[in-house]
């Protein structure tokens, strides 16, 4: 290249001019789109309602729900199988223990009884005859009359008798107690709940034929948090609320209290009875059962609200003076009316998110002008 020939120094020049307006117009393309961008994060911040954690005095409250289950409740079934003849018990009837609720078709049974009844007699009869002669070979062995095989076998005959006399009073007892099984009894007082056949069906060993409960006082099965356990005990009174009775409000009582809990759910299993004594509940409705505990002071508190559940924990947005957020795992203690007891995570110092969470993920830009509150 001849460096000395003008058109080739005007070239160089004009190339270089022109890289460099080229490189210019880059350079403040990249600015002004990085200046947008900025002024965009700015403008799309979201507006969202924060609060800082603060100390109070809870008066907690634990609401669980369960249902108004009998005291006691079982199928009443036939002992033996036969026919039913007589049924003396209804649906809504109240029944008393012992009480008769049906008898099944006896004639068979009994004539079984009664012929178990005179093998007892017979095998009574043999045993008297058979001791009567041991006792005479006795004597006469006593005198040399007769010989030790002699008595041997008079003995052996009395043994035999007895033994045969045993098994007979036990198929008579079987007998008899089969007999007595054509009478369904009531194994507990309480209410007819269910009848599940007429006169006339034919029962077989076993089958239930009445469903009885004692409804006289219900029962609530409760699985009671471990966050919440601390001043529950057995023997404390709650309000019971059943809402499909316009909302009726009766008095329960913690009657059990598991020591340990269930794992992995980390929960104390729990009843709740309720005395209904006077019938005025139905035994199978939903209730609502409100546990209070003891007042605690000072504690930390944030918006129940605020709380956002990710994999089963239990986590909040906080903002930085700047408005980038961050998530924090919350470690809670009572939940309820509004609030929540905050055990650790989060300080008095972290401005909570509580409002317009589920517009923003961590890492986002929110702000607290527009449509929040910076409390």
């Amino acid at each position: 290249m001849n460096w000395q020939d003008k058109r080739v120094k005007y070239g160089i020049i004009v190339t270089v001019a022109i890289v460099a307006i080229i490189a210019f117009q880059i350079i403040n393309k990249l600015v002004i789109a990085k200046n947008k961008a900025n002024q965009a994060a700015k403008t799309n911040a979201v507006a969202v309602e924060t609060a800082f954690p603060k100390r109070m005095t809870i008066n907690p409250v634990v609401k669980l729900s369960g249902s108004l289950d009998p005291h006691w409740q079982a199928d009443v079934a036939a002992k033996v199988a036969g026919r039913l003849e007589q049924v003396h018990a209804d649906v809504g009837t109240h029944v008393v223990k012992g009480q008769v609720l049906a008898v099944l078709e006896s004639s068979e049974l009994d004539a079984s009884a009664n012929s178990a009844m005179g093998s007892v007699y017979d095998a009574r009869a043999t045993l008297a005859s058979a001791s009567t002669l041991l006792a005479r070979y006795q004597k006469l062995y006593q005198s040399g009359a007769v010989s030790k095989e002699a008595l041997d076998n008079a003995q052996f005959a009395r043994d035999n008798a007895a033994g045969k006399l045993k098994a007979a009073e036990g198929t008579y007892a079987n007998a008899l107690s089969k007999a007595a099984g054509t009478e369904v009894i009531a194994p507990q007082a309480g209410r007819i709940i269910k009848r599940y056949f007429q006169e006339g069906y034919y029962a077989s060993t076993g089958a239930a034929l009445f469903n009885i409960a004692d409804i006289s006082s219900l029962t609530l099965k409760l699985n009671i948090p471990e966050g919440q356990i601390a001043n529950i005990a057995e023997g404390v009174t709650c309000d019971v609320v059943i809402p499909s009775m316009n909302g009726k409000q009766v008095v329960g009582t913690v009657t059990k209290l598991a020591t340990v809990a269930d794992l992995p759910a980390r929960t104390f299993a729990a009843e709740v009875t309720v005395d209904n004594s006077d019938n005025g509940l139905k035994g199978g409705l939903s209730a609502d059962v409100y546990l209070k505990t003891q007042p605690r002071s000072n504690v930390l508190v944030i918006p129940q609200d605020a709380i956002i559940m990710r994999e089963d924990q239990r986590t909040v947005f906080v903002a930085d003076e700047n408005g980038k957020v961050t998530r924090k795992v919350l470690d809670t203690g009572y939940i309820g009316d509004g609030i929540a007891e905050i055990l650790s995570g989060v300080t008095e110092k972290d401005r909570v998110i509580v409002s317009g969470q589920n517009r923003i993920r961590e890492g986002s830009t929110v702000s607290f002008e527009k449509g929040g509150k910076n409390q």
